[in-house]
């Protein structure tokens, strides 16, 4: 079975909301369907232990039902766009602050030769002098026409539009060429979001001289970025973020 079911996966645990003033890590990967291999686990974590985080956005998660690899004091949740008997693909989110409220989203639209979705994950957390943080975890559709891209970045947008909080929106976009990048740079204005510019691009996955992967912002302040070189294990390297609310 390609088209996942109704339900996907997800641990919300208890957490902390966000204090004004708080400072955290976001780490965005596509991990190429490997975060079950024993490299990517151990990389992940020494990842994480130079560039601490507390959101952990990744994109082509590869999930087994028996196998709950991440680590076990993180809030996660998970919006598929693949299941087989064996295994869940999909974005991931993860998170040390506490859960409001997990949405995942399927693209209206399929792609290549299997007929396959891609998927986004909404995510709200919480503010400790109120309101929330929303955490859009994105895998951009890929192998249609550009006018058909333009439509599911308009989806997003008609879903983030209410939203008066702090923003983050991140992931592999596909933008691979100039009409993508316009749509992506076009829907960014429309909801005020900023590009966090990663301090060595020469990391950042690109196609065609076009960068495929980014982390946007808005109502934050962007203390540090780093693309780190792990080529070794995926694709595309992770983009690191700090933040401060």
């Amino acid at each position: 079975m390609l088209k996942p079911k109704a339900l996907f996966p997800q641990q919300l645990i208890d957490g902390h909301p966000i204090h004004h003033g708080e400072e955290f890590g976001v780490l965005c990967w596509n991990t190429q369907k490997l975060t079950e291999k024993p490299e990517f686990q151990h990389t992940l974590a020494s990842v994480l232990k130079d560039y601490p985080s507390l959101f952990l956005l990744l994109q082509e998660v590869k999930l087994s039902a028996q196998n709950n690899w991440l680590l076990p004091d993180w809030s996660y949740a998970v919006a598929p766009n693949m299941q087989t008997r064996r295994s869940v693909y999909g974005v991931l989110t993860a998170s040390g602050y506490v859960f409001q409220e997990a949405q995942a989203r399927l693209s209206s639209k399929r792609e290549g030769m299997f007929a396959t979705h891609k998927s986004y994950m909404l995510s709200y957390h919480s503010l400790a002098e109120g309101g929330s943080l929303l955490v859009v975890n994105v895998h951009a559709i890929n192998f249609v026409r550009a006018r058909k891209f333009s439509q599911e970045i308009e989806l997003i947008k008609q879903e983030i539009l209410g939203h008066k909080g702090p923003l983050i929106v991140a992931g592999d976009f596909n933008v691979w060429s100039r009409r993508r990048r316009l749509s992506l740079l076009q829907f960014c204005r429309s909801v005020g979001l900023r590009q966090a510019i990663m301090v060595d691009p020469h990391h950042v996955k690109a196609y065609r001289q076009h960068p495929l992967d980014f982390i946007f912002y808005r109502g934050l302040a962007l203390q540090e970025t780093i693309a780190i070189d792990t080529s070794k294990v995926s694709d595309h390297n992770p983009l690191y973020a700090r933040f401060k609310l």
